[in-house]
């Protein structure tokens, strides 16, 4: 019910956790923003511990603001109150929104809707003397700017505003970056080799070309992510050591089938045949360890591969393409 009361409220340029809106849709908007709006400079910000830190009593003076039922703002209250059973233990927090909550993500929603959202498009309104783009999914915040010195001061402005509400950005995390259009142009006029990268929703954005020399924001799958996950593989594989080969092979199809479905995007080709042909790196040399004398040659192994592991190809449209499905206008 406040999904649904509250959904009518939130901004365009908040993704995070709302009913028809994936990561891949905040993503297509950021690109298609930088690509196709004047912006030279990224705010990448993090919000320390959000959902550790965030005021219960502005959560609930926010939700008194637009819900008048005092049964459901009770619920709430007894909801935050809750507290978290570890290892026997019940704790209760005075801070937080209680992660692992089904209602967490929608209070964290709230919470930066009136803290960050809605004085963010009043000072893009006001304040901004260029263009000035904004996505935010969750507590995951990227501003794109047109001129340094309106970057300069949303970010000044910006601190103010998170600690009125018991929040602070974090120091290492959080920076400002040359780019967009022109800003391999720029670096090269300064002597620099290329322009800053930044990480957003589990991929690397990098500055890139086309073959006819036109600006193409490129997208790759973030390295550590990758080795994590296949550390984990490693791991279960061990487990798995002694299962019949077609079992193990249907569940690294699904391994293999869940990567490609979220990080098969354009331009990150190389990063998903990469995350494949390590995975039947791992699996050979669990099935040579199954027996000392037993050996899998290799022209063995691609046809297992070949018959359980999905071949790795695109699946997802240009995001140009599909922002304009969803927003026609």
């Amino acid at each position: 019910m406040l999904s649904a009361v509250f959904e009518e409220d939130f901004l365009g340029f908040s993704y995070g956790f709302r009913p028809k809106r994936s990561q891949h849709d905040a993503l297509d908007a950021l690109i298609v923003g930088i690509s196709s709006r004047k912006v030279n400079f990224i705010l990448d910000a993090d919000i320390r511990s959000f959902f550790t830190e965030v005021s219960q009593q502005w959560v609930v003076r926010f939700l008194e603001h637009r819900i008048g039922d005092t049964r459901t703002l009770r619920l709430v209250q007894k909801w935050l109150r809750a507290g978290v059973l570890e290892d026997g233990i019940v704790t209760i927090e005075e801070k937080g929104t209680g992660q692992g909550s089904v209602i967490s993500p929608l209070l964290a929603n709230v919470y930066l809707h009136y803290v960050f959202d809605l004085w963010a498009e009043r000072w893009r309104r006001r304040e901004a003397a260029g263009d000035m783009i904004m996505v935010r999914y969750a507590d995951d915040l990227v501003v794109g700017f047109q001129h340094e010195h309106d970057a300069r001061r949303f970010w000044d402005a910006m601190r103010k505003r998170l600690r009125e509400f018991s929040l602070s950005l974090h120091p290492d995390k959080t920076r400002l970056i040359e780019f967009g259009r022109f800003a391999a142009q720029n670096c090269k006029k300064r002597g620099l080799a290329k322009p800053e990268t930044f990480t957003f929703l589990g991929f690397v954005l990098i500055c890139g070309t086309t073959r006819n020399g036109k600006f193409l924001l490129r997208r790759k799958s973030r390295r550590d992510r990758m080795r994590a996950k296949l550390r984990e593989i490693k791991e279960e594989l061990r487990r798995r050591m002694h299962r019949p080969i077609p079992e193990t092979g249907k569940w690294l199809a699904q391994v293999v089938s869940g990567f490609q479905a979220y990080h098969a995007v354009p331009t990150n080709s190389a990063a998903i045949g990469a995350f494949r042909y390590r995975i039947i790196g791992l699996w050979h040399r669990v099935l040579c360890r199954r027996s000392q004398k037993g050996r899998l040659v290799w022209q063995r192994m691609t046809k297992l591969a070949d018959e359980f592991l999905p071949k790795p190809h695109v699946l997802h449209p240009w995001p140009s393409t599909r922002f304009a499905v969803r927003h026609p206008r």
